[in-house]
């Protein structure tokens, strides 16, 4: 069975919409942000510190290429996932891909008093950044399947959004 996974940008709720998702489905959930710190055996955060954004994104294009092979799953993907079109390849042959989506607003709010996100710390006027970086990747999320806008939604709603998809409706039949 197809996998559904889950892409977008930080803060739009790709972990607990997908978690809460898989529990519904009774399938296995990956989060590929947690499988790589695993295999480095240290936060994001501070890989991206000591090896830098090219380095950490080589890892991560590995990992997507491992785990689209998994079926059945609902996996969530880091925020730059998108941004390499081998990787939009790679989890296509085997998934639906979701873009969570949400205003840069809401995305400040949500992350605004996280210290867990690199690219966020890094950048001088976060609401700007955030603005840069969603246009910069626009593209790339449009390579999605469907996407579904989280603003102002619970993450169940989300949830329930993404089952009445037809396209999701259609491999859970």
């Amino acid at each position: 069975m197809k996998n559904i996974v889950l892409t977008g940008f930080m803060g739009t709720g790709k972990t607990t919409v997908g978690q809460i998702l898989a529990e519904k489905l009774k399938r296995k959930f990956l989060d590929t942000d947690q499988i790589i710190e695993e295999k480095l055996g240290t936060s994001i955060k501070e890989f991206f510190k000591k090896a830098g954004e090219t380095k950490f994104r080589e890892i991560e294009a590995k990992t997507i290429a491992l785990i689209s092979n998994i079926e059945d799953a609902v996996i969530s993907c880091g925020g730059g996932v998108t941004v390499n079109p081998v990787n939009i390849e790679n989890l296509k042959k085997n998934g639906i891909i979701i873009n969570l989506f949400a205003s840069p607003e809401h995305i400040f709010k949500r992350l605004c008093k996280d210290n867990t996100r690199p690219l966020i710390k890094q950048m001088d006027n976060p609401l700007e950044g955030i603005k840069k970086l969603l246009s910069k990747r626009q593209k790339a999320y449009e390579n999605c399947d469907f996407t579904v806008n989280t603003d102002n939604l619970t993450s169940e709603q989300v949830v329930e959004n993404i089952l009445e998809n037809k396209l999701i409706k259609d491999i859970l039949k």
